[in-house]
């Protein structure tokens, strides 16, 4: 068998390019998906809502939400970004809308309606869908390239992308590493924290915003949820995205710093609290926007008896309250993905990729796109784009050069 066009990952990078490819007038594109459905990561993505993309249309800006990445990013955001995301699917009939905090999803709430778009899109344009047709092996001979698929089966093709997603362990980009790539240690990104706190286990379920975070030299703001291991939430998903690193270097074990009340003058408030209710039990009586539950076990944790008023709150006692409200230490001892998305960071050396084209520097027609790349963003749909974007330059890459030979 054979193919002009070989895209390796049935994934959102690979359907990306392989219609874009055949759309551009490439004929012959194949996808080769190992597993027996394509878009599989896409359909449980955003909660099985899909998380399209977000709303960031400045290139510069938009390459700033990339741990890994953002130099190289930022010429390909100009070639393609959010905004022509959006038309994309718009032109296949896919509305979008957003959310306060950016983020775009589907109209229909519903990731099967991005899968449908794809497969119509694909099929369409003529791109054969291959499923159970995992590539185990692949070698490059005199401008052709050699696939061995499972079972044996053997296939060649002029060009090849590969886009098999996130190298969650380095067996997954042995692909890459066989054509003389080289590929940087793959460790999770995207994480919630494990506490071992009874405290902390007890709020499971609540939800607070602002909150600020500090670890492993890094700081962020942003909302905090409760879990029943420890903490999540968009806060604790970039503070594991910045410093992925540094977090798998100390095995997932450090001191988490929150600021429960941060640009708040807390001492302020609690002198005011005194004043105003001084006959009130401090346990009962919370600093809004903080919950009961949690003012509650704050409170207690700050060593703050439960039959305390606010007039008996001596000084060393309003001392270590203020500690606890703006310097909670929670001892991280673990971590778990976030549900079942996936992301890492590590991948194909960047350096070793055209990022104009996004093809292989070391062997021509080789194309490289989506999460297999040493690329990673931050939650809120910056992932897919980058699938989308590298996905799109690839494609089209691979359309030009086909019709050039």
């Amino acid at each position: 068998m054979s193919s002009r066009v070989a895209i390796i990952g049935g994934g959102a990078a690979g359907f990306f390019a392989a219609i874009t490819c055949a759309e551009a007038g490439a004929g012959d594109v194949t996808i080769l998906e190992k597993s027996p459905r394509f878009l599989s990561k896409v359909k449980i993505s955003g909660g099985g809502r899909c998380n399209v993309t977000h709303a960031c249309f400045d290139p510069r800006e938009l390459a700033q939400r990339y741990p890994r990445g953002e130099r190289p990013l930022i010429g390909p955001f100009h070639s393609f970004q959010p905004q022509d995301t959006i038309e994309w699917f718009r032109k296949r009939g896919v509305e979008m809308y957003t959310l306060d905090d950016g983020c775009l999803f589907p109209v229909t709430d519903s990731s099967q309606t991005i899968i449908d778009c794809f497969m119509h899109a694909a099929q369409a344009a003529g791109v054969k869908l291959r499923a159970n047709a995992g590539v185990e092996a692949i070698s490059h001979a005199d401008g052709v390239f050699t696939l061995t698929l499972a079972g044996g089966e053997t296939m060649q093709a002029e060009q090849v992308l590969i886009a098999t997603g996130g190298c969650r362990v380095p067996a997954m980009g042995q692909l890459a590493v066989s054509l003389g790539h080289t590929l940087e240690a793959p460790v999770p990104s995207l994480f919630t924290f494990h506490v071992d706190l009874p405290w902390v286990h007890e709020l499971a379920g609540i939800v607070i915003e602002p909150v600020e975070a500090a670890g492993v030299g890094l700081t962020e703001t942003g909302i905090l949820l409760f879990t029943h291991w420890g903490v999540s939430g968009p806060v604790i998903l970039r503070l594991s995205a910045w410093g992925a690193r540094k977090i798998a270097e100390l095995d997932y074990h450090f001191p988490l710093t929150i600021n429960w009340l941060p640009e708040r003058d807390v001492a302020a408030e609690l002198a005011t609290r005194r004043e105003s209710s001084p006959a009130k039990l401090v346990v009962n009586t919370p600093i809004a926007p903080l919950q009961a539950r949690l003012w509650e076990a704050l409170v207690i944790a700050a060593g703050v008896p439960r039959e305390t008023r606010w007039s008996e709150l001596s000084k060393a006692l309003q001392h270590s309250l203020i500690q606890q409200l703006t310097r909670t230490e929670l001892p991280v001892s673990g971590k778990t993905m976030n549900k079942d998305e996936f992301v890492t960071c590590g991948g194909v050396r960047l350096s070793e990729v055209d990022f104009k084209t996004m093809q292989s520097r070391i062997v021509p027609g080789l194309y490289f796109a989506g999460e297999l790349l040493d690329i990673d963003g931050i939650t809120g749909g910056f992932n897919f784009q980058s699938c989308w974007t590298t996905g799109w330059l690839a494609g089209n890459a691979m359309a030009e050069r086909a019709a050039a030979e």
